[in-house]
Order: C-alpha cells, then structure tokens, then sequence
C-alpha cells in the first residue's frame, strides 16, 4: 500500500508539474500578421538580449539563464553573435557562447533568438550562411529556435540588399530546418517595417524586425509599426531599450509604458537590451554584477528593476 501511495504520489506531482513555454506553446509559426502557439493562438514572448558576444560574454551561460526563467520568468532569450571587431569573422570559436545560450535554453523549456549581429551583414553572407548553416543542422529538430539573420541593417536598400540577403540565408536555414521561425531585420536600423510590408519575403514562418529605444523612438514609429502590421506582416521586437537609440541617457517610463500597451495590444513578442554590466541607462544590470545570475535589487539598473517588474508580472 505503501509503494502504491508514493507511486500515486509521484505520478500527481510530475502531472501537476507547470510546462515550460515550450511544451504550452510548442513549435511557433506565424499566422497572418500574427506570431501564434502550435494551436493558431497568437502568442506573446518576453525575454532580454544578452550584449554584444565578444564585449560582455561573461553572462553565456547556463547559470545565467536559469536564474532569468527561475527570478525573472523569461520565456525567451536573446543570443548576440557578435560578427566584427574581433567576432565571428576572425574568430570561429565566438560561436561556442551561443550554443552555451542554445544548450541553456533548450535545457530550460524556453525560446531562443540567435541574432547575427552585425550592421553591414551583406559584406559577411558567407560568413552568415556558414553559422547558420552550422546551427540550423545542430538545432533545427528544437522548437526552441528563432534565427535572425541580420540585427539592424542601416540604409542599405531593401530591395536590392537587405531582402536578397535574407533570401540567401533563408534558403541555407530551410535546408536543415524548414519550420522554426525567422525574423528579418529591415532597414534604419531595423525600423522601417513598413517598407518590408509593401514588398514581403516570400516563404513561411517568416517575420521582420522591429527595434526602439523608448526616449527616442515614440508614437510616430508605433505608427509605422501599426500600418506594418495593418499590411499584413507579423513582428517581433527583438530588441528595444527605455532609454536614448545611444543606449544611455533618460529612462523614459512614461514612453515605455506606451510602447508596452502597444506591445501587449499586437501580441508582439519583445527582448530588452541587454543583460550586461555596462555603465550605461541600457544595461540591465550594475557594474562588476557576477555572470551567473543571483541578482538582488542591489544589483540592477533603473531599466533593470523596471524591465524585471514588468517581465516577472505579465510572464505567468
């Protein structure tokens, strides 16, 4: 009797067992203008985006990760492949903290986005499908995964550069992977979403970019965002900061607040920028804060209490 009650104990306890957003959601696709569950159910991501790989690596890695979902209830991470200035492009071995971030995520149930992040990606194409490539053949089998191919082009064109790009690693991606989601950075430093609407990537599970920093980017780029969204494409904000585009600067709650609402009202998905200890409005936590998670009050940022707070509430 004994062994038959711890039996029915343990087969109550894994059943009651909360899923992770992995196994609630499953594999996201996009639906319309919008980015949906496995159901068809429009679904929202909230996470952060660790910095700049080859800057601030010290915070890849799985102990970080665990305490964001344990502390903060992330549903998704942001994984930057830094390409230049001593990243991927000289240095392969770059790479092994983004599986460090892919490996911790997939081990938490979360969403992870593996962001190319570079500005001027076109002059590195084979350089970005050989990454890809890489991971996409790795990882693909992993609801897990969101690829993006390029964080911010600037004013390159769209249609002779930025969309033929994307083409070229897309076409890489789906060798190995032909469902997990893909998320096109489009020009202004991945603003002009409205411009990538009127002439749309062809191809599925496939949406565009939008990126702002909240003291210098307002309504009239909600208003883009909005007749993006009105023409048919779905969006993710895989990066935005409450302070100024330099990433320093005023914390601006007022405009968060509006951007969030506006968030929250389109069901888009959003990453804050970033999990890092510069010194600076953007970063999320304090100088010299440790890499492996653990972080009290004491250890964040104004941005990082009020991102926290609104990430710990919303995610339940």
């Amino acid at each position: 009797m004994k062994t038959l009650l711890i039996m029915i104990l343990v087969v109550t306890t894994v059943a009651a067992k909360n899923p992770t957003p992995v196994e609630k959601f499953g594999p996201l696709k996009v639906t319309g203008n919008q980015i949906t569950d496995m159901n068809g159910k429009a679904v929202q991501l909230r996470g952060v985006s660790l910095f700049w790989s080859q800057w601030i690596g010290k915070y890849y890695n799985a102990d970080a990760v665990r305490w964001l979902v344990k502390d903060w209830n992330v549903n998704v991470v942001r994984a930057a492949m830094a390409v230049d200035n001593r990243g991927y492009a000289t240095n392969r071995a770059e790479q092994e903290k983004i599986i460090k971030v892919i490996d911790a995520a997939i081990a938490e149930g979360i969403y992870v986005i593996v962001d190319f992040h570079v500005h001027d990606a076109n002059k590195y194409l084979n350089e970005a499908k050989e990454f890809f490539g890489v991971i996409a053949q790795r990882y693909g089998k992993y609801p897990n995964l969101i690829y993006e191919p390029w964080n911010e082009p600037v004013h390159h064109s769209w249609s002779q550069v930025i969309k033929p790009y994307h083409e070229a690693v897309i076409e890489v991606i789906r060798k190995q992977d032909p469902d997990n989601l893909i998320i096109c950075g489009t020009r202004t430093w991945s603003q002009n979403v409205e411009e990538a609407s009127l002439d749309p990537i062809k191809g599925t599970n496939i949406a565009y970019t939008l990126h702002f920093y909240a003291s210098t980017h307002k309504q009239e780029l909600r208003d883009l965002a909005s007749r993006a969204i009105a023409n048919g494409i779905a969006l993710m904000v895989t990066e935005y900061g409450t302070c100024e585009a330099t990433g320093d600067g005023y914390v601006n709650k007022e405009e968060m607040d509006a951007w969030w609402k506006f968030m929250d009202d389109h069901k888009l998905s959003h990453c804050n920028w970033s999990l890092a200890d510069k010194k600076e409005s953007a970063s999320i936590l304090l100088p010299n804060a440790r890499p492996d998670g653990g972080w009290t009050d004491s250890d964040l940022t104004p941005s990082g209490k009020m991102v926290r707070e609104e990430i710990r509430t919303k995610n339940k």
